[in-house]
């Protein structure tokens, strides 16, 4: 990937940043932490790895993209409106009463959305299922699905691992964004969930291992996802919950809760001397 790229795609993920910022500042509620920290993937995503039109959400060979972490919505919602699913501005009516954009992604109003998420450990079972489906009626389309380190607690999401390894999926692709917290605390404490990697072998996974904040190691993973033959493919991504707001770096606390007014002029000042700083490389 050369430089040009990388800039363009990190000025993508910083307005991802901001419009997650926006989003839950003006609701005063939602996941910041989780979907500031996956923005990086998100940018990668939408604007590299999917095949997805704006113009047409609904077409038939698009690629699937499933949110299993619902919670992080506000990042997903940042990406989509970046790529021109919906209007920029839309995004300060995050989680208010008639708008489309809700706490948790819901794929009967929101364009873009392949399926309505939030109960944690459901959203990779639709995935797999999708990505089953494209198998039997030919669809060349691939399926995607972030989940959460914490997420991977519920014994759902090993089911469907196993599924995807026995049906041969090699169209489906899962993501665990594997940042170290919950909302309870540190993921080591709560419920750890060790070798997340030698896990998914062990199910019949082909993995990778990645900074999730590195575009190069993004670029190198979903090139050998497309390679692989015969099985499924993981990502085990390690990032920083929060990244980019200084304040909400590493920590729990910014799990589930809004800026207010002064942490939002915080925030947003972080994020606009960085995209300045971008802008001008």
């Amino acid at each position: 990937m050369t430089k040009a790229e990388k800039t363009d795609l990190a000025i993508k993920a910083t307005k991802i940043r901001m419009a997650i910022v926006e989003g839950t500042h003006a609701a005063k509620c939602g996941h910041p932490g989780g979907s500031l920290g996956a923005a990086d993937m998100f940018a990668y995503l939408y604007f590299k790895e999917l095949n997805i039109d704006p113009a047409d959400p609904k077409k038939p060979d698009r690629d699937r993209f499933v949110l299993s972490k619902g919670h992080t919505a506000p990042g997903l919602y940042g990406a989509l409106a970046l790529r021109g699913f919906f209007p920029v501005e839309d995004i300060k009516t995050l989680r208010q009463i008639g708008s489309y954009l809700q706490g948790h992604p819901n794929m009967t109003l929101t364009p873009g959305v392949d399926m309505s998420t939030g109960s944690l450990g459901q959203g990779i079972s639709a995935a797999a299922g999708m990505a089953l489906a494209a198998k039997h009626t030919g669809n060349p389309c691939r399926v995607y699905t972030l989940l959460g380190d914490g997420e991977i607690e519920e014994g759902e999401v090993w089911e469907a691992m196993m599924f995807a390894a026995n049906y041969k999926l090699d169209n489906f692709v899962a993501i665990v964004d594997k940042n170290g917290l919950q909302i309870d605390g540190p993921t080591a404490e709560v419920m750890d969930s060790g070798d997340i990697a030698g896990k998914m072998r062990a199910f019949g996974f082909e993995v990778a291992e990645i900074d999730g904040h590195d575009f190069d190691e993004m670029e190198a993973a979903f090139k050998k996802a497309r390679e692989t033959k015969g099985k499924p493919f993981g990502i085990v991504m390690r990032t920083v919950k929060g990244l980019g707001v200084s304040y909400m770096e590493n920590s729990v606390d910014w799990h589930g809760k809004a800026p207010n007014d002064a942490e939002y002029e915080t925030a947003m000042n972080e994020l606009n001397a960085k995209l300045a700083k971008l802008e001008a490389m």
